[in-house]
């Protein structure tokens, strides 16, 4: 059964106050970091760090909502959690700060796609998190991690792209991108994404925060 759309939007609605939080850190984190020149090699090294991890605990949350609501075979929550987990995040940390450098024509802007450029970590900890979750499955992660997770491997895409000067709207729109590339994202991957392949006639919507 496909979620409620009214379900959806409430989802949404209750994770605006931690996405919107999670960018605010992500602003400051940014201030700080420019502010004081940290090398740009930093940034590379932290995204390196916090992108896997986004899509471990993406893997877990969105192959565990599966699970929960349709006992499925083993490949279709490999399919579901992976193309969920994997697909999604890279929309989240990767193409949706690309596209922000790219419309502010930040001086190094570029698309650093991690199950590529990193598939020895990030595929396996994708596959980690589908295991865990077919196993044992859970969706109730707290949702303030997850969006720290997902919006600091955005911010560090993003930092990595940027040059010496960091003006009043610049901080504004990178907090507004930080904000989208985060709230639609993951809410996408953790809920809609896995409901709309299960079969039970009529599931209970677990109020997950994840």
């Amino acid at each position: 059964m496909r979620p409620p759309l009214r379900s959806v939007a409430a989802e949404l609605k209750a994770h605006v106050p931690f996405t919107a939080l999670g960018a605010a850190t992500g602003v400051i984190v940014l201030m700080v970091m420019v502010n004081t020149g940290v090398p740009r090699s930093v940034s590379q090294t932290l995204f390196d760090v916090f992108h896997p991890l986004h899509v471990l605990l993406s893997a877990l949350v969105t192959a565990g909502m599966y699970r929960r609501h349709s006992p499925g075979k083993l490949w279709a929550t490999v399919l579901i959690g992976y193309v969920g987990a994997v697909g999604i995040a890279t929309l989240s940390d990767c193409l949706i700060p690309y596209l922000g450098e790219w419309l502010l024509d930040m001086p190094n802007r570029g698309v650093h796609i991690g199950f590529i450029d990193h598939w020895w970590l990030v595929n396996p900890l994708a596959l980690v998190g589908i295991a865990l979750a077919y196993l044992r499955p859970t969706t109730k992660i707290p949702h303030a991690g997850h969006t720290l997770l997902s919006t600091w491997a955005s911010l560090f895409h993003i930092i990595m792209a940027m040059g010496d000067a960091l003006g009043a709207l610049t901080i504004v729109l990178v907090g507004v991108f930080l904000f989208l590339a985060v709230w639609l994202p993951c809410c996408t991957s953790d809920i809609v994404f896995p409901l709309l392949f299960t079969r039970e006639p009529n599931h209970r919507h677990d109020h997950h925060h994840a």
